[in-house]
């Protein structure tokens, strides 16, 4: 079973080693290149005011986290949650390095030990489309996914959103194969592959009509005249 994450936070500020803090969490489940519907969502005490240029990304208040519980009374909720899963972060660094600072507040390592691995989907961006810009909006309008109800950033709302996106961006690998498996067929089931000869196919050629190739020579003759004879395909028939 192939079980991924989508993992996003938002924080008081930007800088954890200055003492900044998670405020809220958001997980969205993913297995078999399915979505599950089984999130994991939490606003958090920070135990700190939020920096005023945060507030204007996120829209958190410190009046409104003063009554949510502080990140080590859900930390090993969280833990578990992830326990061992493929994580996927948008600019992974920076949700790592908060992450590791919650817990090395509370003694249990960093979060690499408690999961499978981490994919930064913003690499995997700036590799599939270099010299663009690739925030997760800019991924959304190139990639055609709805984001209108984006006016502020949400965690839980952003990891549903790089979801979505990271689907798109990997359309072309092998594991999308799982999602032509119908709901309760056997999901171990092997693809047989039939190799096709065709040179056994007899192709028919369908010829102009009369007025077609008088219609068409036409357009030739005026492509001709108003690039002043220069036109290629006279080039070829002399050649010819």
């Amino acid at each position: 079973m192939s079980r991924q994450i989508f993992l996003d936070t938002e924080t008081t500020g930007l800088s954890p080693e200055s003492g900044d803090r998670i405020i809220e969490i958001g997980c969205v489940e993913m297995v078999n290149r399915r979505l599950t519907g089984r999130h994991l969502h939490f606003y958090i005490n920070p135990q700190r005011k939020s920096h005023e240029d945060a507030v204007k990304i996120h829209g958190l208040t410190d009046e409104f986290l003063a009554d949510k519980p502080v990140f080590a009374a859900l930390a090993d909720e969280i833990l578990e949650y992830c326990r061992g899963a493929e994580i996927i972060i948008h600019n992974a660094s920076f949700d790592i390095g908060f992450l590791n600072a919650e817990l090395k507040r509370l003694d249990k390592g960093v979060f690499t030990d408690h999961v499978a691995g981490v994919i930064d989907s913003l690499v995997m961006a700036r590799e599939m489309f270099p010299g663009k810009s690739n925030s997760l909006d800019a991924l959304c309008r190139r990639l055609e996914v709805d984001n209108s109800h984006r006016t502020l950033h949400g965690a839980l709302m952003d990891a549903e959103l790089l979801s979505i996106v990271y689907i798109n961006m990997t359309r072309g690998q092998d594991a999308l194969l799982i999602d032509a498996v119908e709901e309760g067929k056997d999901t171990q089931a092997t693809t047989e592959i039939v190799a096709i000869d065709f040179s056994t196919f007899d192709l028919p050629v369908i010829t102009p009509s009369e007025d077609e190739a008088t219609a068409f020579e036409a357009v030739l003759a005026d492509l001709d005249k108003a690039s002043g004879g220069k036109t290629l395909w006279k080039t070829l028939e002399t050649v010819v």
